[in-house]
């Protein structure tokens, strides 16, 4: 098979990785919003693909302490698949960091970019969305398996890669430094965006009091558990993984579990441009819940129950101020397809609070009949 001509420099990089066969494509992968990712195939009959990723590094300004962090999280992990009666022979897999052929878990290009590369879950899917109760099911367990397995891995193992990552206070203050010096154009979208913003500073510190007041403590977190990282087995429809390692650090689970339900929710997606349809939708949050609660009741204290409603509240109107920041930049964080797509991103996500807000009454209902 021939390689095309735009996928010789990621097949130049994708031999400096130790594999068991000659490498035969390469095309790009998934649609990440950060890293450019590839698949890479290659000319045997086990473990033929891996994944090929260039790190952002004006994302992930310390790409080393990432891949620090992913080999003690792996590494934490694997010790526990072998015994934990959680799984109950269930599968569950975790990418393996491929070395380089000079031993490194990364490789710097001539041009400075930073690559590596990890093993593919074969068999697996993902999806953008939810695509049912039990999906939603299965997105609540894998969640809650990834915090069960590294609830006894010592925070202060983990280097805090994103220092501020889903500290809401500061991606305020940054929204309005970048105001102050990015006067938007004047559209109904962009004063609907500045008014969502406007009306909800107040409580954009919640979980950060708590966790100053000791009512919630760091653990290590996933940092990005939304619907499309985890993978779901072809064969069985179980969930058997959750990728996307790069935001593994101390934090508050609360981030994983608004996340979670933020991006489960809302069946229309992160990048539809019809914004203003979009509902949070309680009976996948009971689902997804409910997958959660099953497995991570066990290490859930009162005062983190308190929490939960805020969690999802917070984290959605905390993605559309990061999204609505990064348009008044000039989309310099998120890949955007056209100029607009990071203000519309944002739209979602605070259309998504809304509906959030609107139904409290029946969301804090189903956190109370799970406690």
């Amino acid at each position: 098979m021939m390689l095309r001509e735009k996928t010789l420099e990621p097949l130049v990089v994708a031999n400096q990785f130790t594999s068991p066969g000659k490498v035969i494509d390469i095309q790009a992968y998934g649609n990440g919003n950060v890293n450019d990712t590839f698949l890479v195939t290659l000319d045997c009959q086990t473990e033929n693909k891996f994944i090929l990723q260039r790190l952002n590094t004006r994302v992930f300004r310390q790409p080393e302490l990432i891949m620090q962090n992913i080999r003690i999280f792996t590494e934490h992990v694997r010790s526990h698949l072998q015994h934990d009666p959680l799984l109950s022979g269930r599968r569950w897999e975790v990418p393996r960091v491929l070395l380089t052929k000079d031993g490194r878990d990364h490789w710097i290009d001539p041009g400075g970019s930073f690559w590596r590369a990890l093993s593919f879950i074969d068999q697996a899917q993902s999806f953008d969305t939810i695509q049912g109760i039990e999906h939603a099911q299965e997105v609540g367990y894998a969640l809650a398996m990834f915090h069960s397995l590294i609830s006894d891995l010592p925070v202060e193992k983990l280097a805090d890669t994103l220092e501020g990552f889903h500290i809401t206070p500061r991606y305020l203050r940054h929204y309005d430094e970048v105001l102050a010096k990015n006067r938007p154009r004047k559209s109904p979208e962009v004063d609907y965006g500045l008014r969502c913003i406007s009306k909800r500073r107040t409580w954009a510190c919640v979980l950060e009091e708590a966790k100053e007041q000791g009512k919630l403590h760091l653990r290590p977190i996933h940092g990005d558990p939304k619907v499309n990282n985890v993978m779901i087995d072809t064969v069985t429809r179980q969930a058997i993984s959750l990728v996307d390692l790069d935001t593994v650090k101390p934090g508050l689970i609360h981030y994983d579990i608004g996340d979670c339900l933020r991006s489960g929710c809302n069946p229309l997606g992160e990048d539809t441009e019809q914004w203003e349809t979009i509902r949070f939708e309680t009976d996948i949050c009971r689902a997804i819940l409910h997958g959660y609660l099953s497995i991570a009741g066990g290490f859930l204290n009162e005062k983190d129950y308190d929490y939960l409603f805020e969690a999802i509240r917070l984290i959605a109107f905390e993605l559309g101020l990061r999204f609505f920041t990064d348009y008044l930049e000039g989309n310099i964080y998120f890949k955007a397809g056209h100029e607009e797509q990071n203000l519309f991103r944002a739209l979602v996500q605070f259309k998504l609070t809304e509906s959030i807000e609107t139904q409290a009454t029946d969301i804090r209902a189903i956190i109370q009949d799970m406690r």
